[in-house]
């Protein structure tokens, strides 16, 4: 039987074609989410006739989403991390479909309440894809496919709304929410027949305690915001609601600090880049709302208010439709910037957009036009900045924290969102004119609540210039601000102060010297000299210790800013001198001390350190928990260390010379380079992974997929790369492969052999029939 030899290209198309259909699919269950919350707003004015209840009740249909949102999307994160996120976000979707089955059987109250809040809990849908995407896409996709999906909760928002609206006005009600569970059901089904599960897992145990605190304080801010409106910001139930999310809140955190595995890692979320990026999510969550809110309403107030444009709620969900074509036509161009420049410099770049659209919109509403143009150049901003807050998230958390993160980072967006609709609320309700009998919101309004929501862009701008900037530093170059390793060297003594308990007084030589004689009746011989630099200067504040044969402690001293010391040895004799200083190598030498006072001069030497990023060549974004190794010229391995978030690492006590660095990561080809280090300084270099290639196939027999087939790898040299068993499907993988010409064989029948060159970063498909060879 012949194997025919794989095409690098083809196999190229064809790894591509997969990512293409993955990216696709986790974005269309991100729009079917954010259609979901989209669809009601047709009918939320008709709810109280349509339920038969009252306005404020009915108002919770809309309210028990966002509550069951905000509680979900971090405990689905931290469930994707521990158990599959492939798994959570399937989950994520039955409860979508469950939910809105039940609100469209509904005709009451409470039935649509639990309905809206099944529905809600599939919010972590969006962030369980982003994180999905890490784990699952070749380095050089990640940036353009995370922005697209990001975008996707404002692209469904945009589209959702024309589509309620043609729903709401030609068929039933409920219709509405039968669309929503046929989309459910139709995400649900791609998500289980494309989208592989991710095999990063943290393990652990839920932080259920964790879980109901957060629900708790959250549940309680949100709908202090969400109900101040029509219960009164001074009531006693909005303050008090408000108090007691800041009690819960607080003491949430404090268990979280102290529990092993929490459901949010504080001290990560604490890091300046996580922090500073949720921060400016909740600005850009605001940002977004506001406009949802303004130009629906101008749009559909009639013409004779003089500012209203008297259009249908179909008309204006199509004027809105643009904005999210035109967020989802920027999210490749968000990951364009992100990847030359860094996704700080894109985040600002939105920030800019958003806050010159609201700008035009304050100078032209007056037609239709005016505000589509407007409504657009918002909407490239909001992509812009979506696009570039997961990469922001996942360059600082590691691999195992990607769906908790990027979960609270939606959360972040969520509370802006919900502020945007409280603070939108109070203006419009405080800045009225009459029309007839009515009571309509005035224009001063809107536009003091485009300002607002401008302003709310230029805070993003701001806090997103804190977040850290990306470090472009010239591999093995030392920086200009090096800074000497800070720990002491094993065996330092850092003595800071003569004693209290010292048997005589100090006595000064040259000045500031300080010496004390442990041992000994003033009777002793003087040691006294300099302790040196290998520059030549003298080492200040350097533990000097005089010590015996034995190990006995004789003297020590501390030396002044010039390095001169002195000790006195109890009488003739041989003792071993020890010097010791902060960034050098201790020196112990050897001392033949005789009658007369004895000089001598120390010589350390300093300790070189090592740091540096590893980021990814072609996407810039930078590596988490790759595997760094340095050996010496031996190869004897001198230190292993893991990058953090950020993809940093740091190597100490280094002796100078040349070491070789070794960094290895999942996706990617492992790299070795020689790195000079210095005495004196932290030796900086940037490191880039290349991403490796993938081998994959099926082995079949006569019938069909065959299991427990044994796979070897090997290399065209003769060495084995790498063995696997097939499992029931028959499948194998190869994965992280060096570019070159490879033989595949497999064993379980008569072994058969076939060559594969695996070229670039491309997935190679080569599957293999086995079968008994005929007579």
């Amino acid at each position: 039987m012949s194997h025919a030899q794989p095409q690098p290209a083809a196999a190229g198309e064809s790894a591509a074609s997969r990512a293409n259909v993955v990216v696709a699919v986790l974005a269309f269950g991100g729009i079917v989410v954010s259609l979901m919350q989209t669809l009601v707003i047709p009918i939320v004015p008709e709810l109280p006739k349509l339920l038969d209840a009252s306005a404020s009740n009915a108002a919770w249909a809309v309210t028990a989403t966002l509550l069951a949102a905000a509680v979900a999307t971090p405990v689905m994160g931290r469930l994707g991390d521990m158990y599959g996120k492939r798994l959570m976000l399937l989950t994520s979707l039955v409860m979508l479909v469950v939910g809105s089955v039940v609100a469209a059987l509904s005709d009451s109250l409470v039935p649509m309440i639990v309905g809206r809040a099944l529905q809600g809990l599939a919010s972590g849908v969006i962030p369980l894809g982003i994180s999905i995407m890490r784990d699952e896409l070749p380095a050089e996709r990640l940036g353009s496919a995370t922005a697209l999906m990001s975008a996707s909760l404002g692209v469904g928002g945009a589209l959702g709304l024309p589509a309620a609206a043609l729903i709401a006005d030609h068929f039933d009600w409920h219709v509405l929410f039968w669309t929503s569970a046929v989309l459910g059901v139709v995400a649900a089904l791609f998500v289980l027949l494309l989208v592989p599960e991710s095999k990063v897992r943290t393990g652990g145990r839920f932080d259920l305690p964790g879980a109901l605190g957060m629900a708790a304080g959250l549940v309680c801010l949100l709908l202090g915001i969400s109900k101040g409106a029509d219960w009164g910001w001074g009531s006693g139930t909005t303050l008090g609601l408000f108090g007691a999310a800041v009690v819960i809140l607080l003491g949430w955190g404090v268990y979280e600090l102290r529990t092993r595995e929490p459901l949010v890692d504080l001290r990560t979320t604490a890091r300046r880049q996580v922090l500073v990026t949720n921060l400016a999510s909740v600005a850009f969550g605001f940002s977004m709302f506001a406009m949802s809110l303004v130009l629906p309403q101008l749009l559909q107030l009639p013409q004779a208010t003089g500012y209203g444009l008297g259009k249908s709620l179909l008309a204006a969900g199509l004027v809105m439709a643009p904005t999210g074509l035109v967020m989802m036509a920027t999210a490749p161009l968000s990951a364009l910037v992100s990847r030359n420049f860094g996704p700080k410099i894109t985040l600002m770049c939105g920030a800019v957009i958003v806050a010159t659209g609201y700008g035009l919109n304050i100078a032209l509403m007056d037609a239709v036009w005016q505000l589509v143009l407007a409504s657009c150049v918002i909407g490239a901003g909001i992509g812009f900045a979506y696009g570039a807050m997961p990469a922001l998230i996942m360059g600082a958390v590691d691999p195992h924290e990607t769906a908790a993160a990027n979960s609270l980072n939606t959360l972040m967006r969520s509370i802006g969102t919900s502020t945007a609709s409280a603070v939108a609320g109070v203006i419009l309700a405080q800045m009225t004119t009459s029309f007839g009998t009515a009571t309509v919101p005035s224009e001063n309004g809107f536009k003091v609540v485009m300002a607002v929501g401008s302003g709310a862009a230029i805070l993003a701008l701001l806090v997103a210039a804190f977040i850290p900037r990306r470090r472009p530093v010239a591999a093995g170059a030392v920086s200009a601000g090096a800074v000497a390793v800070g720990t002491a060297p094993v065996g330092a003594v850092p003595v800071r102060a003569v004693p209290a308990e010292a048997e005589e007084d100090p006595v000064a030589v040259g000045g500031s010297v300080h010496a004390v004689a442990l041992a000994g009746t003033g009777d002793g011989v003087p040691v006294h000299g300099r302790v040196r630099g290998a520059d030549g200067t003298g080492v200040g504040g350097a533990a000097v210790t005089l010590i015996s044969l034995g190990g006995r402690q004789l003297g020590r001293a501390v030396a002044d800013t010039e390095g001169r010391y002195a000790v006195e040895a109890p009488g003739e004799g041989t003792y071993v001198l020890v010097a010791a200083a902060d960034g050098c190598r201790p020196q112990a030498t050897t001392l033949l001390v005789s009658t007369a006072p004895v000089a001598h001069d120390l010589l350390l030497t300093g300790t070189g350190g090592l740091a540096g990023l590893v980021r990814a060549a072609d996407s810039g974004v930078p590596v988490a928990g790759a595997v760094v190794v340095v050996t010496d010229v031996r190869g004897e391995v001198l230190a292993t260390r893991q990058t953090d978030g950020l993809g940093e690492f740091a190597v100490g006590d280094l002796v100078p010379g040349t070491v070789t660095l070794a960094v290895s990561s999942p996706k990617h080809r492992p790299l070795a380079l020689p790195v000079e280090t210095t005495g004196t300084a932290i030796t900086r270099i940037e490191v880039e992974l290349r991403p490796g290639a993938h081998v994959r196939g099926t082995v079949r027999g006569a019938g069909g997929p065959l299991g427990d087939a044994r796979v070897t790898l090997v290399d065209a040299v003769g060495n084995v790369v790498a063995t696997t068993t097939t499992g029931e499907d028959g499948a194998y993988a190869f994965s992280d492969l060096d570019t070159g010409p490879y033989t595949v064989i497999a064993t379980g029948y008569p072994p058969q052999a076939a060559g594969v060159v695996v070229s670039g970063a491309d997935i190679h498909d080569h599957d293999i029939e086995l079968a008994h060879p005929t007579a």
